[in-house]
């Protein structure tokens, strides 16, 4: 069983999901942008995903500015029948690049939208979700294999290079910055949380989505935090996803951490805390409105709000 959440216990499993050169520094980072690497073409007239970038931002996951400033969300399955040749193109380029810059497979996914990427491990893949989700594209995991998003409106130097940068980005951390040691700690963390509850993701949308319940369960989450911290919902409206407004980024990014420390996915867009709506694996919104309402009270007492 993973021990209860205080301050010392998040700070220790945040400081295990971090690449070491963040675990002292995190609460002091501030979301500051790089500036994006621009298109580079090779021989063939294709672009050479894997020439393109000798470093990146800080990682959102330790309070750097997250990739993108809104959520980048799959193509609705009404917009990919009307241009399937188009969509069949951004595929291929998502695919191919993403190839290019972290040698995993990636092929087109079973449902439209998603293109899936093989990673190394269940533990990476694990972890790539998390701070994938923190960049502000959309993500879905199931074992090793991550779900990305797709759409035939892509561009190619928005939004399919929105997709290939963070996967290049969140690879690299990976692969590049924590040893193997750590990335055992991790696997075992991960376990450790999943024992006491599977790691939450926004609803998935589907033919048979339960709009009814999925509706009513974000109206619930909402009420009891908003009983509980003050907190107000955002107006922002994605699927999956409730908006809490914080009182400062700071407070944001500090919640945002340890919400995914709490094993629920999480991320955020200035000032606003975004939490995942899941009417199947958290069907009233029971257990991540307590864990925002705990984590509330974990920032409070830690003088973040």
């Amino acid at each position: 069983m993973a021990e209860p959440l205080s301050i010392a216990v998040l700070d220790a499993r945040v400081k295990t999901l971090l690449p070491q050169e963040y675990q002292d520094s995190y609460e002091d980072m501030q979301p500051v942008p790089m500036r994006s690497a621009g298109l580079k073409f090779g021989a063939d007239g294709k672009v050479a995903w894997n020439e393109m970038w000798g470093s990146f931002c800080d990682l959102a996951m330790a309070g750097g500015p997250p990739h993108k400033g809104t959520l980048l969300e799959p193509a609705p399955g009404v917009e990919i029948a009307a241009q399937s040749e188009r969509y069949d193109e951004v595929v291929r380029e998502i695919c191919r690049g993403i190839d290019m810059v972290t040698r995993m497979p990636a092929d087109p996914a079973p449902a439209a939208g998603w293109v899936t990427v093989e990673c190394y491990s269940d533990a990476m893949a694990g972890w790539l979700a998390r701070a994938i989700a923190m960049e502000n594209v959309a993500v879905r995991l199931n074992g090793r294999m991550l779900d990305v998003p797709a759409g035939p409106n892509y561009r190619l130097e928005k939004e399919i290079k929105n997709v290939i940068t963070v996967l290049a980005k969140t690879t690299h951390y990976w692969l590049g910055h924590m040893p193997r040691l750590q990335q055992r700690q991790i696997a075992s963390l991960f376990a450790g949380l999943a024992e006491e509850s599977p790691l939450i993701q926004p609803a998935p949308a589907a033919a048979d989505f339960p709009a009814e319940s999925y509706q009513a369960a974000m109206g619930r989450m909402a009420a009891t935090i908003a009983d509980a911290t003050g907190l107000r919902q955002s107006g922002h409206r994605y699927l999956g996803w409730l908006g809490v407004e914080c009182p400062t980024v700071r407070a944001a990014i500090w919640m945002m951490r340890a919400m995914v420390a709490s094993n629920v996915l999480s991320r955020r867009e200035g000032t606003v805390l975004f939490v995942p709506v899941n009417s199947v694996d958290d069907p009233d919104g029971h257990r991540v409105a307590a864990a925002v309402v705990r984590v509330h009270t974990l920032a409070a007492a830690k003088g973040v709000l």
